[in-house]
């Protein structure tokens, strides 16, 4: 096994560290702070490519490997969690299922303005109602006079509020379970489709989080992405591919937090020496750096196995980086708040954002206890 990068995958971690360090880590308080959706940031993600990594130069796309894809989101991630997510979320929940399951006029109308950013995606499964289990859904979508009417609310969408585009779950069939569930294409201005109730959140504050409402919302009848019935499968599908992006978000929330605390370590001085000389502080950064370590490993593997297409194999793989990536970053953010003590309790200093960011790393694209069931669904049927 080669673990050296290749020189495309070298490049997108030294543009996106670059840009993380002088973009991103110098607003990253402030955007904490207001709540204010980075636009400035994100275009310019969308001009270097960012927000079309793994797909086709045909679309717009740079056409790199999802390795690139996972460096990328990683080091973002490290500048400003909230920018991670939105580019986590718009490649892998929105641009993936379009350009897997979409018609040609699908990824022909969609796909080349979501890989430059000139529109914004987003993804609707979750609902009040149905979070962990989609066969809660209770959008509906009923097909009259040529055109699907979709009636229901979404919740928790980032890219929500924001979002020029949509991929949205929906009942076609009641009564059959996950079997019933389709998936559709909803553009932003359509009549009867509106942004909700924006949540006010613990951390990736500057990511736009907000219901979708749909009140006799008609769309056109090839606005259905893939077959009747399929949206169950494109979900999952869907999720594996974003459980690689958030793994990646975890690490690189996580490496911000070491990086500051290693720092501090050596700056802050207690009993006559920098506390890094201290042996209580050195075990935690040896901790802290394992954790990253070993998360990056499992979300370059990951990332590596979806560019097969070897979906039994990535799904397992997926959730094994999702889950370790997200529980080592919570681990690591809160030994960084220990190094800094009493000042790692104040919002003057990064690590507490970093440690309100981790959290949220264990709960969307599937929570902790949803990726032991795939991990253990998957070994199980190896037996």
């Amino acid at each position: 096994m080669d673990f050296m990068l290749s020189d495309e995958q070298q490049m997108v971690k030294d543009m996106c560290r670059k840009f993380a360090d002088n973009e991103l880590a110098p607003r990253a308080a402030e955007y904490d702070r207001t709540h204010e959706f980075p636009w400035e940031p994100v275009k310019k993600l969308g001009e270097m490519g960012m927000l079309g990594v793994v797909y086709p130069e045909e679309y717009n796309g740079a056409g790199m490997d999802y390795v690139c894809y996972a460096i990328a989101v990683e080091e973002i991630s490290r500048g400003c969690a909230s920018n991670g997510v939105i580019v986590s979320a718009h490649n892998s929940l929105c641009l993936s299922p379009i350009y897997y399951y979409g018609t040609d006029e699908q990824k022909k109308k969609y796909l080349s303005k979501l890989t430059t950013g000139e529109w914004i995606g987003c993804f609707g499964i979750t609902e009040p109602g149905a979070g962990s289990d989609a066969a809660g859904t209770k959008t509906t979508a009923e097909l009259k006079n040529g055109k699907w009417v979709l009636n229901g609310t979404k919740n928790f969408i980032t890219n929500g509020g924001v979002a020029h585009v949509a991929v949205v779950m929906a009942v076609t069939e009641k009564g059959v379970g996950h079997k019933g569930l389709s998936m559709f294409i909803v553009e932003k201005g359509t009549p009867g489709f509106s942004v909700g109730k924006v949540e006010d959140k613990l951390g990736i504050c500057a990511s736009s989080t907000t219901e979708l409402v749909f009140d006799n919302c008609e769309i056109p009848e090839t606005n259905l992405l893939g077959k009747k019935g399929e949206g169950f499968a494109i979900a999952m599908h869907t999720l594996d591919g974003g459980r690689v992006g958030i793994a990646a978000q975890a690490v690189g929330i996580a490496q911000a937090a070491l990086d500051a605390a290693a720092k501090y370590a050596k700056e802050r001085v207690q009993f006559n020496q920098p506390i890094a000389r201290l042996q209580a502080i050195q075990w935690m950064i040896a901790d802290m750096a394992t954790d990253i370590d070993a998360s990056r490993l499992l979300t370059y593997r990951a990332a590596q196995l979806i560019g097969t297409g070897d979906r039994r194999k990535y799904s397992r793989y997926a959730a094994m980086a999702k889950l370790f990536a997200s529980e080592a970053s919570h681990r690591v953010t809160h030994k960084a708040i220990q190094v800094f003590g009493g000042y790692g309790f104040i919002k003057e200093y990064p690590v507490e954002r970093h440690y309100r960011d981790s959290r949220i790393t264990e709960l969307y694209e599937g929570t902790s206890e949803i990726q032991r069931l795939v991990i253990s669904s998957n070994v199980l049927n190896d037996y």
